[in-house]
């Protein structure tokens, strides 16, 4: 099964596909937020390269985030259009769970931190089990000293969020380990990897994940 994954949720626009979960192809484009324009003829430019089409794929999986509200909006939306227009199944996934699979060695405990503004960030706390990274906590929502309390050994962050608080994660003096620049953003092949976890979704039901709503409204 020809897999298409796609995450909009950071400045970095990332797609894959797969055929039975092997990846093919993947790309990660730096757009500064011009997803709305450039989203599918990136599509579009990835599967002409492997000499296929948009008829080819069989499913799309989407990360759902937390992250860019207009980005996860414009992913989101075009994917439900996809599978509409295809008839194809779709399958949402958090993409900060796309972000901590990007950590490859290091300490047991994963940390992603995503720039939420507001002096706070997204985050969420995974262990590794095996070959597995299991999430230990819930989704979070909250500034970087409150989740400094909830650190209790030495983790592995990644993230934009380090841009503004690695120096406080450092003061943290418990042997912190930071990955740089190149795993800070969600990977459309790490999504494809998960999609076996969550189950088709219900289209009307395909939605980004909002850890704060109220806020999150498009003003004019």
């Amino acid at each position: 099964m020809k897999i298409l994954g796609i995450d909009t949720s950071s400045e970095v626009l990332s797609i894959a596909l797969s055929d039975d979960r092997e990846v093919i192809v993947e790309e990660n484009h730096k757009l500064d937020r011009r997803h709305s324009s450039l989203l599918v003829p990136k599509i579009k430019e990835m599967l002409k390269g492997v000499g296929l089409s948009i008829d080819s794929v069989e499913a799309f999986v989407i990360g759902l985030g937390p992250g860019s509200f207009t980005g996860l909006r414009i992913g989101v939306s075009t994917v439900k259009g996809l599978g509409i227009a295809k008839k194809r199944p779709c399958i949402g996934v958090p993409s900060i769970d796309a972000l901590a699979l990007n950590v490859d060695k290091g300490p047991d405990i994963i940390v992603p931190l995503i720039d939420a503004k507001r002096q706070q960030v997204y985050s969420a706390i995974y262990k590794k089990e095996g070959d597995r990274i299991v999430r230990k906590s819930k989704y979070l929502l909250l500034t970087v000293d409150k989740l400094i309390n909830k650190i209790k050994q030495s983790s592995v962050f990644l993230g934009d969020g380090l841009v503004l608080y690695r120096a406080k994660l450092e003061a943290l003096n418990k042997n912190p380990v930071f990955l740089d620049k190149t795993y800070w953003y969600p990977r459309a092949s790490n999504l494809i990897r998960l999609a076996g976890r969550y189950k088709k979704t219900d289209l009307s039901k395909l939605r980004p994940m909002y850890l704060y709503p109220k806020d999150c409204q498009v003003k004019r």
